[in-house]
Order: structure tokens, then C-alpha cells, then sequence
């Protein structure tokens, strides 16, 4: 069986980028495997670390941080991704969507980046018993925490003039969206139609 889990920051820069990658290995440990598309700052991140790593000064500190192979998809080709480029494309098409004119400070984006990185590590993969009693089901979720990150999604808003609704309402209603547009279209691409 395979599995994605998904990992979303917003990063502006090669210096944000090695932040936000070190706050990852921090928080879920070093990777065996660190796979990438061949944006500059990715390459110039591997770059980087290459030249501590090959630095005699530090090196004995960094190896047992360091132990990640990094591999590149070819320029131009995400579909060598395969499953971890669904998952950026479904998070991209959603993102797109649901934010539309609206403007989020920083902090309002990563809060909404961390619930769309809930639901989509929520993803169902298989039940976790043959009992159609049974709702509980394993996640990617299951796997990091050990529960589903996101097993109910939040009380429903009303969608109504974001005039009216304050920012942190604004965040709420559009993870709600993100939520039902995910939903619907996930189930629906489960659905095989022949031709």
C-alpha cells in the first residue's frame, strides 16, 4: 500500500525555504528520501547543504542530520511526481478556487494552509475493520499522529458578504469550502466511468 502525507508552508525565498524544511525535519524527523521539482530555490537548497555537508569544519555535526537523499524530477515534467504531484495539483486547483480576490496577511495564510494540510492528510485510504458498522477508517493521519488529523469538519457558516464576516470568520468559511469542493471532487474521481 502507498501513502502521501502532505506537508504545506509558505515560503518566499531560498533563506525561507531552508527554515521552513528545517522546521520540518525538527518536527517529523529527517526524511530517508527528500523528493523535489527543480525550482531554483529546492536546487539551490540541495546546493547549499552539499557545501556543509562537504565542509571537514562541520561535517561531523551535520551527518546525523543530513542522512536524506535528495532526488529531482526532471525539468519541465511533473508527472515523474506521480503521487506527490497529485496532491500538490489538488492543493494548487482548490487553493486557486477558494481564495480568489481575497487578500490573507501571512499569518491568515499559513493558519488556512495548516487546515487544508488537515483535510487533505484526512484523505480515507482503507477501513480499519470489515464491519460496515464500523466508520473509523485509516488516514495518512493515522500514520503521523496515529487518529485522523480532521475526522469532522467544523460547524457550517453561512456563506454571506465578507464585508459582514470578520478575517478569522473569512479563514473558517473558506476551509469549509475547501472541505466540500475537496470532498466532492475526490469522491467524484473515485467514481470509474466507462466509456
Amino acid at each position: 500500500m502507498a501513502t502521501k502525507v502532505v506537508h504545506l508552508e509558505v515560503v518566499s525565498e531560498l533563506s525561507t525555504f531552508l527554515a521552513a524544511f528545517d522546521r520540518f525535519i525538527a518536527c517529523q524527523g529527517s526524511p530517508h528520501d527528500a523528493f523535489f521539482d527543480c525550482g531554483t530555490n529546492f536546487v539551490g537548497a540541495a546546493q547549499y547543504l552539499r557545501t556543509l555537508v562537504n565542509d571537514p569544519t562541520i561535517r561531523h555535526a551535520l551527518t546525523s542530520h543530513v542522512s536524506y537523499v535528495w532526488h529531482f524530477n526532471p525539468p519541465s515534467a511533473p508527472h515523474f511526481g506521480g503521487l506527490w504531484e497529485a496532491a500538490v495539483r489538488s492543493f494548487k486547483t482548490l487553493l486557486m478556487r477558494l481564495v480568489g480576490v481575497h487578500t490573507f496577511s501571512w499569518e491568515e495564510m499559513t493558519i488556512a494552509l495548516c487546515r487544508i494540510e488537515a483535510v487533505l492528510n484526512s484523505l480515507p485510504l482503507t477501513p480499519m475493520s470489515s464491519s460496515s458498522m464500523d466508520v473509523d477508517y485509516l488516514t495518512p493521519g493515522n500514520f503521523l499522529i496515529g487518529q485522523p488529523l480532521l475526522a469532522v469538519p467544523n460547524v457550517s457558516i453561512a456563506e454571506s458578504c465578507t464585508r459582514v464576516v470578520n478575517r478569522w470568520k473569512l479563514l473558517h468559511q473558506c476551509h469549509q469550502s475547501f472541505w466540500r469542493r475537496w470532498s466532492t471532487e475526490y469522491l467524484s474521481s473515485l467514481q470509474v466511468r466507462a466509456k
